[in-house]
């Protein structure tokens, strides 16, 4: 069987892949905090039938230049994640923070610690501030009934006024940063797991040493770039085609060896 038409087929689940990668891309251009994926290929084992360097046999010292070497396809290596940052929509919500630089926010979710990036936090039934799925942020705090304003500075403070400007109630939100941010596990709802890749999170108040600071009012929109996407999934699916076009012509030429017989 010809080695083309493996090879080809690899190439074709490769494209597939490629295309799922930009699909999810841009069903999440609007995603508030989405980190863009793109996935990385090499290439398979080679089936050697001259090995370069190795003697020509008709004597002295000659040696073969290049040699034979044919690849046998391409395989998915990683999907990457690029955490660089989005841009920021300007909302004026007291609740909507956005990060600016390094680092996420922590969310529990039934007792499990989980990150996000995505700062459009509300105010439960109790108070208490929650993500848009009711996903309470640590450290709790909870607004009182009379507060009327809701302050969050540079440095993650979040102070609960009264019409006067007192602080009702006050508190620290921290930021968390990690060695591999790429490695980290995608648990959908905007969420993040840590993983044995990612590293252990490491607490850090907003502003100091290389955690971000965080902007109050602001939201930080998806980072995808539709028309690097768009260019990415015409390269795909000629990609794709191309490889197909391979197949073809493979079986075409079974075809023709076929026959031979016949004729």
């Amino acid at each position: 069987m010809m080695r083309s038409l493996w090879t080809a087929a690899t190439g074709m689940q490769a494209q597939q892949l490629n295309i799922d990668v930009i699909s999810n891309n841009l069903a999440n251009v609007n995603t508030t905090g989405f980190k863009k994926n793109r996935a990385e290929f090499e290439d398979l084992m080679y089936q050697t039938i001259k090995m370069a360097g190795s003697i020509t046999g008709v004597g002295g010292d000659q040696r073969i230049p290049t040699g034979i070497q044919v690849g046998m396809g391409v395989r998915p290596t990683t999907v990457h994640k690029d955490f660089s940052q989005g841009d920021y929509q300007n909302t004026n919500a007291p609740l909507d923070l956005a990060i600016e630089g390094e680092g996420f926010f922590l969310v529990q979710v039934n007792g499990e610690d989980f990150y996000t990036r995505a700062g459009n936090f509300k105010i439960n039934q109790d108070g208490t501030v929650v993500t848009a799925n009711g996903y309470v942020l640590q450290p709790e705090f909870t607004v009182p009934v009379e507060a009327k304003y809701i302050v969050v500075t540079e440095n993650g403070h979040i102070s609960a006024m009264d019409t006067n400007g007192e602080e009702l109630a006050g508190g620290d939100i921290p930021l968390y940063t990690f060695i591999n941010p790429a490695g980290l596990d995608s648990k959908g709802r905007n969420l993040y797991g840590t993983t044995l890749a990612s590293g252990d999170a490491q607490e850090g108040i907003p502003g100091e040493a290389n955690v971000g600071t965080i902007a109050q009012g602001f939201l930080e929109m998806s980072n995808v770039e539709v028309v690097d996407e768009m260019v990415n999934m015409i390269v795909g699916q000629r990609a794709y085609e191309m490889n197909s076009k391979a197949i073809q012509t493979s079986d075409s030429m079974l075809q023709t060896a076929i026959q031979l017989k016949r004729s």
